[in-house]
């Protein structure tokens, strides 16, 4: 599963990238993070304050770090989509 993380190189930027990793990693949910530091393609996603996290092209979180129950909930939910479209 890709996951971007939307932001210009802040330190919550970077947070937020190791803490989706470490939390993907316990869970055993293979992500591949990738950061997005272009303020274009930042804005076309609609975000305001970052980071910006998108899953499957879709905004899911803008500012601030996400917290860790927070991001299991995208994991999961995505992991069952993806599970759902598989079949």
């Amino acid at each position: 599963m890709v996951i971007q993380v939307l932001g210009t190189g802040c330190k919550t930027c970077h947070n937020t990238v190791t803490r989706i990793e470490e939390t993907a990693g316990k869970m055993g949910v293979q992500v591949t993070v990738q950061k997005v530091e272009d303020v274009a393609e930042i804005a076309s996603y609609g975000v305001t304050a970052t980071p910006g996290v998108v899953i499957g092209e879709t905004l899911v979180h803008s500012g601030g770090l996400p917290s860790v129950s927070q991001i299991k909930q995208w994991l999961a939910e995505a992991t069952d989509q993806s599970g759902k479209q598989e079949r």
